[in-house]
């Protein structure tokens, strides 16, 4: 087990050391492609939301997450910075990436304050060996500063690899498909199983402002015995002017590890 264990903490560290290099390129690329076009934008937005549900234990947990996403685009590299503040109504069941670690068999408690600090990092090729389609490799960094006594977090890092797709079909159908693996950090006296995640779904432009998503959501349960967790989601994105932007959304569980359900509303701005 030991030797389990060691292995575990050197793949999440060459996994971060992997991620970071990812970035740093990505903004070199960047910097390599703004001297031909100069499309840099910055953008802020919030998406406070609620989700309740039993998440695969044997009481209800209820979760707010009210996360901060800094964007910074430079042509088709982007970097996106989530800073969030989490509220967690549990029976002493610990929160870590969306997912809920723990039997959830102790005492009722809210806890709150600083979440996980999220970092990703995208590129995006375009038309891909001259298809229609977009290819997006990415890489996301957890940086572990939610307060595990709190049951905030783990107080591990994780870092995830991942590949999307992209198309168009016409002029307003935009199917879309995403898959990743996360070297999931081991807390002390746990073993949690590194996952596989993957979203698809198509987004629908009914016009200029409207934009209508439907996604399949899912990822492995990262504690053994415990169901994977699979979600469906309706958004809803009203574009309130050319830098300025609405949304609404509702999250469906479709397994014993995902939240009952699950509803946001945010706003975002360009600057």
């Amino acid at each position: 087990m030991t030797y389990f264990l060691g292995q575990m903490s050197a793949t999440i560290k060459n996994g971060m050391i992997f991620s970071l290099l990812l970035v740093f390129s990505l903004l070199n690329a960047g910097q390599t492609f703004a001297a031909k076009v100069d499309q840099a934008t910055i953008s802020v937005s919030t998406t406070p939301s609620f989700f309740t549900g039993a998440f695969g234990t044997n009481t209800t947990t209820n979760i707010t997450y009210i996360p901060t996403y800094i964007k910074y685009k430079l042509n088709d590299v982007s970097l996106k910075l989530t800073l969030p503040y989490i509220i967690v109504q549990s029976n002493g069941a610990a929160v870590s990436g969306g997912a809920v670690i723990g039997a959830g068999k102790g005492a009722s408690r809210t806890s709150s304050g600083l979440g996980d600090v999220w970092l990703e990092g995208k590129y995006t090729l375009h038309h891909v060996l001259g298809s229609s389609f977009n290819v997006i490799p990415y890489s996301k960094i957890k940086f572990a500063t939610a307060s595990k006594s709190k049951g905030l977090g783990t107080g591990e890092s994780d870092i995830e690899l991942g590949m999307g797709v992209r198309t168009r079909i016409s002029s307003q159908w935009f199917p879309f498909v995403r898959v990743g693996y996360r070297f999931v950090g081991q807390p002390a006296g746990r073993v949690l199983n590194d996952i596989l995640t993957y979203r698809s779904g198509v987004s629908y432009a009914w016009d200029r402002e409207n934009v209508l998503t439907v996604m399949f959501s899912g990822r492995e349960a990262s504690q053994p015995g415990f169901s994977n967790a699979a979600d469906m989601i309706v958004a809803w994105n009203y574009k309130l002017k050319t830098n300025m932007g609405l949304q609404l959304f509702g999250d469906k569980g479709l397994s014993n590890g995902s939240p009952d359900y699950g509803v946001g509303a945010g706003f975002s701005y360009r600057f």
